[in-house]
């Protein structure tokens, strides 16, 4: 049976905790319809892809119709987002999400949760977008340290029709390891579940909403298995009382939450197809993979302080995929009838799509072949893209080795020519390059920290001019360009400041004595590689078994 068709009902008197309750705002015995509709992990996708997917304009289509339908029917409607609306589309990352955030007013969001990615520029500018948006930026567990004060609003109340509905936005705990250890200085991310649990019990005797649910940034782990990851959403509401939240719309692990069995995700879930969400002690989970791929629905009936889901659905926005015919010949097709893109987001942001392609369809270089930059080579193997990376890094530094996290290369770029978006889309997080001055005793101490980084991790280590064979947490045969490594002798070693400075919990080095961050920009040092070594030699960058672990 289907966790859909079990028809679990939801009951509110567990999340107000108490048995003598004060008089809630509905009424009773009024039926009311509320429909909730997500996503999240946008990632700079305003616009609709090479094969015409995804989009905010056709998001907004589709999101207007179900409001329309909704309406007709006596229901209300709540568009939440999972966060992550920065880094991913260089167009976008030019424009610090600008067009992004102004499609979502558009479409008329009503608030979003805080994302990790939030964090990949400085404060100031997401300060800025802030003020683009017309909806409120909630996070309940990140806090100035300085102040003790919470840096968003932990809770927004919406009222439809008469019934109050509390948002809580909560953000991953990993945010400071896996983000820009240089924007967390005076930042703490405190353990969402922990702050939920303060937040739920401060809504129930200030506001007594009817209803209680999240938008969080926290990831989806089956059963609670979050291995090297901070614990997410299914772990947090079991660690509640059972029926806190009524619904937790989610992100971060960029899953299309639709359950094969209890505690288990399908597989590879087919768009179009039905999908069950997850329920954890009394409260639904859903997410609705990336990038506007789909936007999720949950239809719900409030009852006498009861919430119960009636009906689930993962929408694909224009989703296609790749049919070979007998003839050799293929073509991309539709999954689901096509939405068309609404006239009035089109004309937002055109301008933007225009203005972001004149800057990043230039030519500098070409490659001849592939350079496999796909998460799932570079967080388990090392990779000739990543060399090129670092290659670049150690031409711009004059260093004798270089290393850096696999979760930093973000994309692959084809065999032909490379244009500069080519490059952003590698590398979109805007780091810089660094270096440092260690002795071959330090440096062995760095690398076999670093080799225990564990594959299926951003951590991951990509090298490049090294050597060694890791077994039992230790390393042997280590080499430097070739060379044995020298105890006494001193070795430049480049990097990333993300990881100098503690980003995916490397060991620092920005506290050294011969610690240097260049200030350039990882994309433009790349760039500059590409076009003064063009083409690029597949075959110069191809890993031959350097590095192995036993």
């Amino acid at each position: 049976m289907s966790v859909l068709k079990k028809s679990i009902t939801v009951s509110l008197l567990a999340a107000l905790g108490a048995l003598s309750l004060p008089a809630q705002a509905y009424e009773q015995d009024k039926t009311y319809n509320i429909t909730i509709l997500h996503t999240n992990d946008h990632h700079g996708h305003f616009w609709r892809s090479e094969y015409g997917e995804y989009g905010l304009s056709a998001q907004k289509t589709l999101v207007d119709g179900i409001r329309k339908e909704v309406a007709a029917q006596g229901g209300s409607v709540l568009l939440l987002s999972g966060g992550d609306i920065n880094t991913g589309v260089p167009e976008s990352d030019l424009q610090d999400a600008e067009p992004d955030f102004r499609g979502m007013n558009l479409i008329g969001y009503d608030a979003m949760a805080v994302g990790n990615h939030e964090f990949d520029n400085p404060m100031s500018v997401l300060r800025q977008q802030e003020k683009w948006a017309k909806f409120p930026f909630l996070s309940a567990n990140i806090y100035q340290k300085s102040t003790n004060q919470r840096l968003f609003k932990p809770w927004m109340i919406f009222n439809r029709q008469g019934l109050k509905i509390a948002v809580i936005g909560l953000t991953t705990d990993d945010t400071a390891k896996i983000g820009n250890p240089e924007y967390f200085t005076d930042i703490e991310f405190r353990q969402p579940a922990a702050e939920a649990k303060l937040v739920i019990d401060e809504l129930n005797q200030n506001e007594k909403p009817d209803v209680i649910i999240a938008t969080t940034h926290m990831g989806h782990y089956d059963n609670g298995e979050h291995g090297s990851n901070a614990p997410g959403d299914v772990e947090m509401a079991r660690s509640l009382p059972k029926g806190a939240l009524a619904l937790i719309v989610g992100g971060h692990s960029q899953d299309p939450v639709c359950m094969a069995s209890e505690n288990k995700k399908q597989a590879d879930y087919v768009p179009g197809t039905p999908c069950a969400p997850d329920q954890q002690n009394g409260t639904w989970i859903v997410q609705a993979h990336e990038w506007g791929k789909y936007v999720g629905r949950a239809d719900f009936q409030f009852r006498n302080g009861e919430m119960k889901l009636v009906r689930y659905q993962l929408i694909p926005v224009n989703l296609k995929k790749k049919v070979t015919y007998d003839n050799g010949k293929s073509e991309r097709v539709l999954y689901t009838p096509e939405i068309a893109e609404n006239a009035q987001m089109l004309s937002l942001l055109t301008p933007f799509q225009n203005k972001g392609k004149a800057q990043l369809g230039v030519k500098i270089g070409s490659t001849t072949g592939r350079l496999e930059g796909d998460r799932s080579k570079v967080r388990f193997v090392q990779t000739n893209l990543a060399r090129v990376l670092l290659a670049a890094q150690m031409a711009r530094t004059g260093a004798d080795l270089a290393v850096m996290s696999g979760g930093g290369v973000r994309d692959s770029i084809e065999a032909g020519d490379i244009t500069y978006k080519d490059v952003l889309k590698v590398q979109p997080f805007g780091n810089t390059v660094a270096y440092v001055n260690l002795s071959g005793k330090e440096l062995l101490d760095y690398l076999t920290a670093v080799a225990q980084m564990k594959p299926d991790s951003g951590a991951y280590p990509q090298f490049a001019n090294v050597s060694f064979v890791a077994k039992g947490g230790q390393l042997s045969d280590v080499k430097i360009k070739g060379e044995p490594l020298d105890a006494a002798k001193s070795y430049r070693l480049a990097t990333l400041s993300f990881n100098a400075t503690g980003g995916d919990g490397y060991p620092r080095l920005d506290d050294k004595a011969g610690y240097v961050n260049t200030g350039f920009i990882d994309a433009e040092v790349l760039k500059e590689f590409i076009q003064n070594n063009s083409p690029l030699d597949v075959n110069a960058y191809e890993p031959k078994g350097e590095v192995s672990w036993q």
